[in-house]
Parts: C-alpha cells; structure tokens; sequence
C-alpha cells in the first residue's frame, strides 16, 4: 500500500515538472534584449534596455486586481584587467514598479531613477514602461580612461511578491511568477 501511495506522489510531482516545464505562462523565459550604451561628453549613459518575455496572464490579473509588481535591474560596470581580478567601477540598481488604479482606471509605474510617476491607459503602454530602461547615467566620463577595456553587465528580476493577510499561503502558485534573466555582457574599449 504505501509503495502505491509513493508511487501516485511521483506521478503527481512528475506531471506537475513536465506541465511547468511546457507551459510558456508557467515556466517564466525572462531575457534582455537591444542593450545599447554610449558616451557624452560627460557621461557613459545606457540608452535602451528592454526585458523580453516578463508578464504572465496570471501575474497581468494580478495587477488588474490591484497587487503592485516590482522588477529590479541591476547593472554593473568593471575595467577588464587581463590576468587580474576586474575592477569594480560602478554598481546601479534601478527598480520600476506598477499599480493598477480600479477607480481611475489607470495605470501607475513608478521608476526609481525617475522622479515623475508615469500613467499608462492600456496594460500594454503600461508593461512597456515597466519593460524598459531609456537614457539612464552610469558613470561620469572622467572616470573612465581612454584605451582601456570595460565590461557592462545587466540583469532583471522580479521581485517578491508580498501578498496580504495569509494569502500567500492560499495562493502558493504566486512563487510560478518568478523571473531572474541570466546576466547579459557588452565589453567595449573607451
């Protein structure tokens, strides 16, 4: 009897990795795409950073109904030292984080480096807004020397989800909404 029970759990627990190992909504494939730096006069800024492949149709009803999502990106620049340890240069961590108004029927995504708080109409408007990255500042040029090699890495992920009053608990599918891209690299010569 109990080889029977152990063998049902299996079954179970099998159906349920080969369901979230199928099913796009369930399996999150969170990735950076068009990654674009540049240098001012002044500044090495990040022009464009988009994520690719982040909002769930279960995490999208979420929102609707009110729970706030945050994503955190996190950036880093390092001068490349050959043989040598890299030198840490600069460390950025940006977070973007949206709100659904019921009464207003607006959307609200608040970015870290960005003092405004956008409106969005659309769920879509809204999702590019929380999705991208434009214009940002990452270092001061007099800090870089000419000539030599640096690394820029980003990632994204989601943020926990902190769910009110023990739903948490009820709702344990809400950990099937996490996403952490891998860690995307541009190396380039100042």
């Amino acid at each position: 009897m109990t080889s029977l029970i152990k063998r049902n759990i299996t079954i179970i627990f099998a159906g349920i990795i080969i369901f979230l190992i199928q099913n796009p909504a369930a399996a999150q494939q969170a990735r950076l795409s068009d990654i674009t730096i540049t240098n001012t006069r002044d500044s090495l800024e990040l022009i464009y950073l988009h994520v690719k492949g982040t909002f769930t149709e279960e995490m999208r009803k979420a929102v609707l109904s009110g729970v706030p999502i945050t994503f955190s990106f996190f950036i880093t620049l390092d001068e490349v030292r050959g043989f040598w340890k890299n030198k840490p240069i600069a460390e950025i961590t940006l977070t973007h984080t949206i709100k659904y108004h019921n009464l207003k029927k607006e959307f609200s995504v608040k970015r870290s480096y960005d003092d405004r708080t956008l409106t969005a109409r659309s769920f879509s408007e809204a999702e590019l807004l929380m999705n991208e990255i434009r214009n940002l500042r990452i270092i001061a040029s007099d800090r870089l020397e000419k000539g030599k090699p640096y690394r820029l890495k980003a990632k994204a992920q989601l943020n926990k989800v902190t769910l009110p009053l023990y739903l948490h608990y009820i709702l344990f599918f809400v950990s099937l909404w996490d996403f952490e891209t891998e860690w995307q690299t541009i190396d380039f010569t100042y």
